[in-house]
């Protein structure tokens, strides 16, 4: 049993366990791909870089296998290239680590181990999405106003929060176009979605229509 869980390199690479490698952090990295997609945004992009990331960093693992420090922090820096430039959500973040692990253990020749891992951590993605774990209330909103710089934003819009909001928190601040208008923006958890609009028609009376958004609260807090 403890030979499953053994390295495949055992000396000098061979080709034959160069391929064997490469072939199974393909296939782990198919697997996870498959499962990220179920209940999740994508694109053909992100999808096909999960699938070739493993076997990269199996590569990458393997030319450095006489210093895996050197290893480690290539492979961790080829991870972090997406977030460099586009903004990535907490959950693609997580998949491009795994798909790293994936890679990393590959690369050592612990294939066996690496199905398994890839096995538990895709069936604990799968697991937290049926369950719908750490969702949001569907109360909770996002809430962006933009006022004249005239306005006092501690108070113009607190008695309209206590009417339609068990809870409102005022959680940033700033200033547009050199000063003249500030946009305030608050996390809230609205008594009665219903009230939405009469909400904003009222928030509108007092900002003099000026732009107003709500959403959702994770969709602007969870990006990373």
């Amino acid at each position: 049993m403890s030979n499953l869980f053994g390295t495949i390199f055992t000396g000098t690479l061979t080709v034959g366990q160069f391929l064997l490698a490469i072939a199974s952090s393909i296939l782990l990295g198919l697997v996870l791909a498959l499962v990220y997609m179920y209940r999740n945004t994508y694109t053909k992009s992100f999808i096909s870089a999960l699938v070739l990331i493993p076997a990269i960093e199996t590569v990458v693992i393997m030319l450095v296998n006489d210093n895996i420090g050197v290893g480690l922090s290539v492979a961790g820096s080829f991870a972090l290239i997406r977030f460099r430039s586009v903004k990535g959500n907490a959950k693609e973040l997580a998949a491009v680590f795994l798909a790293m692990t994936i890679g990393i253990i590959c690369g050592s020749g612990f294939i066996v181990l690496a199905g398994i891992f890839t096995l538990l951590l895709c069936l604990a993605m799968l697991a937290l999405e049926l369950l719908d774990f750490g969702k949001m209330s569907e109360n909770e909103r996002y809430l962006k106003i933009t006022i004249p710089e005239s306005l006092n934003y501690d108070e113009v819009f607190e008695g309209i929060l206590k009417k339609y909001t068990s809870r409102h928190e005022l959680v940033s601040l700033k200033t547009l176009t050199l000063g003249s208008l500030f946009r305030v923006e608050y996390v809230i958890t609205m008594k009665d979605p219903k009230q939405l609009k009469k909400m904003i028609d009222e928030l509108r009376t007092r900002n003099g229509n000026l732009e107003i958004m709500c959403a959702k609260a994770a969709v602007d807090r969870e990006e990373l």
